[in-house]
Order: structure tokens, then sequence, then C-alpha cells
């Protein structure tokens, strides 16, 4: 009976947590869609044919209009790469397409206050400068031709199908006369669904996983682990330990947060919570990932240059965040331990639940159920059925 009650008490922390995220995520994941349906694909790899300041801040910004699931952004940056995109700016479109997307800010806001939002969109351009960096010094050469090679093969992977769709909208016209066409509203749908069945696995595994600690890790271990009382370990420690904890967690993009939230509780420091809702991009599966697209040699050095990235940011964003107090105080979060009540979360829950159930009904109406099957398809898969997703 203790192991049943103490599984249902991390099933109900598990619970109240995705209850308090669910409208910031319906939210993020319809303005994403919102962006991605007026913009076309196929415009991009012409805007990132080398690794010029300009190049990488195109990239970038249009890595934070796409969608935030880490699988099909590293699908995505593979396809870029094959139509000829420059190696850099397509991992810099990688970066920020899950550490700069709109639902990723507001998870954050919502959940761990609007100073970690501020980190993230801070140390998300230091991550690509620092990428940029050890590209040109570690990543050059022979390195990236065989790169290149090995992704010329088109060996497929994890969310291939949902990488190579273009579901945006055709035709000309204002962003407003495009977005609010019938195939503008269907196009958004489609992005909403699509995104959200790409990232609810791994929502769901880091809800669990988030339940789990926060029922079952007493914080006194996780403040010793993390060394709270003692600030300079801490902060030594703390954007090294960060991405090592994402990398075997196995969880990326959005669902990182809850997990974040129960390692700031913990005592972990404030660029470590960071450098660890970073790392989305190096857990264990993605590493695989790198290794079947780019080869060896090229996956050990992505997987080792990100890191250094990560840990980097971390520790600048603290350093920078700290003289201006900025670092967050309070460890106790109440996303935590807060239950479901007659409250304003409930209330937005259910108007943005409404919005969903719209959408899920536009997305079915317009006969794009067959999609969901592409999900984990080739590019080639993808590429036969994306004028029907356009629409």
């Amino acid at each position: 009976m203790d192991i049943l009650g103490e599984i249902g008490k991390a099933l109900a922390m598990a619970g109240s947590m995705g209850w308090q995220i669910l409208w910031p995520l319906i939210l993020g994941f319809t303005l994403s869609g919102v962006i991605q349906a007026v913009i076309r694909k196929e415009q991009i790899t012409k805007l990132m044919n080398d690794d010029s300041p300009r190049s990488l801040s195109i990239a970038s910004g249009l890595g934070a209009a796409s969608s935030s699931c880490s699988y099909a952004a590293v699908a995505l940056a593979r396809a870029l790469v094959r139509q000829g995109a420059n190696f850099t700016a397509a991992m810099a479109f990688e970066i920020a397409s899950t550490n700069l997307v709109i639902e990723l800010g507001l998870i954050l806001a919502f959940v761990m206050g609007w100073q970690f939002t501020l980190a993230e969109f801070v140390g998300g351009p230091v991550i690509i400068l620092f990428v940029a960096l050890g590209f040109r010094l570690w990543m050059r050469g022979k390195i990236v031709d065989a790169a290149r090679e090995q992704a010329e093969k088109g060996v497929a992977g994890s969310m291939e199908g949902h990488a190579a769709m273009d579901m945006s909208v055709q035709g000309e016209g204002s962003f407003w006369k495009l977005l609010l066409s019938r195939a503008g509203i269907t196009s958004v749908s489609r992005y909403f669904v699509m995104d959200w069945a790409a990232v609810l696995r791994d929502i769901v595994i880091c809800l669990l996983i988030a339940g789990a600690f926060a029922a079952w890790v007493p914080r006194q271990w996780l403040q010793a682990v993390f060394f709270e009382h003692n600030p300079t370990l801490a902060f030594l420690l703390g954007p090294l330990v960060g991405p090592l904890i994402a990398v075997v967690s196995f969880v990326c993009s959005v669902g990182n947060v809850p997990l974040a939230a129960v390692l700031w509780n913990g005592g972990i420091s404030f660029g470590g919570v960071i450098s660890f809702i970073f790392a989305d991009l190096i857990i264990v599966p993605i590493i695989l990932i790198y290794r079947k697209y780019y080869g060896t040699k090229a996956a050990f050095r992505i997987t080792a240059i990100f890191y250094g990235a990560m840990a980097i940011a971390g520790y600048l964003v603290e350093l920078l965040f700290t003289p201006l107090h900025l670092v967050p105080t309070n460890r106790n979060l109440t996303i935590i331990d807060s239950g479901i009540s007659w409250n304003y979360t409930t209330w937005l829950n259910i108007a943005f639940l409404v919005l969903a159930a719209i959408l899920l009904v536009v997305f079915f109406r317009s006969g794009s159920g067959s999609m969901l099957r592409m999900m984990g398809g080739s590019p080639e898969t993808g590429h036969e059925h994306e004028h029907d997703a356009v629409g």
C-alpha cells in the first residue's frame, strides 16, 4: 500500500504540473502554428548559404519561428544541409528552433518566472555564437565533407516525415490575408496538431519524471548534490552538471521545463538550470541520430561543441544576471505542489481547450488525419504529400 501510495503521489504531482502548464502550451503552439503557416521552408535554405553573422542571424530567426520539437529540429537541420545550407547555419537553425521558440518562453515564464525566460533568450544567441566559433575551429574540412556525404545518403531517422512537410500557405497577399483565409486557418490547424503530436510523448515523460523527482527525492539530498549552501561550488559545477542531467533524462524541448523547476527547487544553480534547459539537443537518442545522420566523428564533435557552448552560456548568463539582481531567490515554485482548483488557471485551460478543439475539428475536417501517419516516415514520404498538406 505504501508503494501504491507513493506512485499515486508522483502521478498526482505530474498531473497537477500538466494542468498548470496546459494553457501556455496551447497558446504557444497556436502562435507557433500561425508563424509557420506563412513561412515557406523552401525560402529558408537560400538565406543560409554561409556562416556569416547575417546568415546565422537569419537562421536563428527562422529557427525561432519554427517547431519546438527537438527531433523534428534535428531532422529539419539535416534536410537543410542536404538542400545546400551551410552546416553551421543549419545547426544555428536547429538550436534556435528548440531554445528560442515562443512556447518555451511562455512555459518558462509561467512555471518558473520571467527571469528564466529572459535568461533563455539571452543565452540562446550565446550558444549559437560559441557553436559557430567551435565549428570554425574543430568542425571543418574533411569532417564537414564526410558529414555532408553521410547526410546525402538520406538515412531515415526519428521525425523525418514531420520535418519534410511544408504546410505553409501558398499564394500572394499580406500576412493577415493569408492567415485569415481558409487555407491559412487550415495550415495553422495542421502545424498545431502535428507539433503537438511531435512533442506530446516528451511532455508526458518529463511530467512523470518531474513528478517522481518531486515526490520521491528529498529536497535535502538535492541541495547537497547541487551544493546549494556553497555558492562558489554551486556556480562552478551547476552549468557542467545541468547538461549531463539532460543527457540521461532522455527528455527534450518544452517537456523538460517541469523537471527544470524540480531541479531549481532542489538547489541547482541559476546557470545550471539554464544549461539544463539548453541541453535538449544532446540527449542520448539525439546523439545517436547525429551519428546516423553525419557519421561517428561528426556526431562526437557536434555533441562536444554543443555541450561546451551550453555550459559556457550557463556561466555567462549567471555572471550577467547576478550583479543585475535578476537571479530569482524563490526556491519554492508553486507549480510543483499546487492542486487543481477553480482559479484563473482552470478558466484559462477551459478557454484554450476550446481553441484546441476547434483546431482539431478543422484539422480532421480538412482531411489531414492521414498526415499523422507520416510523422516517422522518410523525407521522400513527406515530399510525396507536401502539396496535399499545403491546401
